[in-house]
């Protein structure tokens, strides 16, 4: 982990209310849970604010998220504790990355929960987790087996289960590398004041007072491969783990909704006008969101073709004009250019390539282009 030094000079006070339209920002009350833990234990964070840039005097104050990171690594670094001191045992620092590592080579995603489950049955054993699921519905429910904070409302308490949800959902979403809409939320506690970030966050179908957690998605998503290798994984934790607070959020909402709809339409070719109608905005203004979300409509469309047409190549043997017709190309010259622009060869000489083994007499091993998007 390699947070930046506090030594540095903070931003001026202020600053975070007045972020660009296109950064991402978190309510403060985010910011008190975090902190509720360190507080509990008689520390001072007044230091650690001051060196991520954070000023709390107004609680209507909207903090970059990337600042938010920043003070969550300086947290647990200050505390030696990467649960934030909220629970009866701390988590010793490298938790997070043995979690990690855990989930690492599962075959899907409903294996990589299970190892998340089971490693921290042993380094939070204040909760429990379990995942349980039907022919369409999937659920992941949190539960306490012991009391977390003084009271059902205790800011401690409240932190604990939105920093857990939050950790599995990032995990999941960045293993999978897409992201995973949760389709309803139940909170074990009051609503907060914070609570309309929740639909940023976590969904717009929030509710509150439960008697556990329990945070409902699509079951087919547990079948979801993971599209992350070690080397992935080893710049992943270079940011420490306030990374996790930076990733698949649904500022990005555009972003998967545009990508889900051209995927599913396949072979059919969708325009922006075609999907700007079906989510029911201008392409005008869908050009606007996603450009805001950091994307195109063109990018995302290319990077869809891109993983598909090289899944397929790799793990099929099948032919090329019916993968170019299946990714709505107007003929197979078209799905050729797209092919070498990706991989720097043919549809044909790359599925060579792969079956030699990156050997034989094709010159160098094939390093597609990462898709953008």
């Amino acid at each position: 982990m390699n947070p930046t030094s506090p030594a540095m000079v903070p931003p001026r006070p202020g600053n975070a209310a007045r972020s660009p339209r296109n950064s991402a920002t978190v309510a403060t009350g985010f910011v008190s849970g975090m902190l509720s833990g360190m507080l509990r234990h008689g520390r001072d964070p007044t230091p650690l604010l001051a060196a991520a840039g954070i000023e709390l005097a107004d609680s209507a104050t909207r903090v970059p998220v990337d600042r938010y990171a920043r003070l969550y690594n300086l947290v647990i670094d200050a505390l030696a504790d990467e649960g934030f001191g909220l629970f009866s045992l701390p988590m010793r620092p490298g938790a997070f990355e043995f979690l990690c590592r855990s989930m690492l080579g599962a075959s899907d995603l409903r294996e990589a929960l299970w190892r998340a489950q089971r490693f921290l049955a042993l380094v939070l054993p204040d909760l429990s987790i379990a995942v349980r699921s039907s022919v369409r519905h999937a659920e992941l429910e949190i539960s306490e087996n012991r009391p977390l904070g003084l009271a059902y409302a205790d800011p401690v308490r409240v932190f604990a289960f939105e920093w857990l949800l939050r950790l599995l959902h990032g995990l999941a979403c960045w293993f999978a590398g897409r992201g995973l809409a949760l389709d309803a939320v139940r909170f074990p506690y009051p609503r907060p004041a914070h609570a309309a970030d929740y639909a940023l966050v976590y969904t717009e179908h929030s509710s509150f007072d439960g008697e556990v957690l329990r945070a409902q998605f699509r079951a087919n998503l547990l079948d979801l491969p993971l599209r992350r290798d070690e080397a992935a994984l080893n710049a992943f934790l270079e940011s420490g783990p306030g990374k996790i607070s930076m990733l698949y959020r649904r500022d990005r909402e555009a972003v998967f909704r545009v990508r889900d709809l051209l995927r599913d339409a396949l072979p059919d070719n969708l325009s922006l006008e075609d999907v700007a109608h079906r989510l029911h905005m201008s392409p005008r203004t869908l050009h606007r969101r996603l450009e805001e979300e950091g994307s195109g409509f063109r990018a995302i469309k290319d990077a869809i073709r891109r993983d598909i047409a090289l899944s397929r190549l790799t793990k099929t043997g099948q032919p090329i004009a019916t993968l170019a017709s299946d990714l709505g190309y107007a003929d197979a010259s078209a799905f050729y250019r797209a092919c070498v622009g990706w991989t720097g060869l043919s549809p044909e000489r790359f599925r060579r390539r792969l079956q030699q083994g990156n050997g034989g007499d094709e010159g160098s091993p094939v390093r597609a282009r990462p898709p953008s998007g």
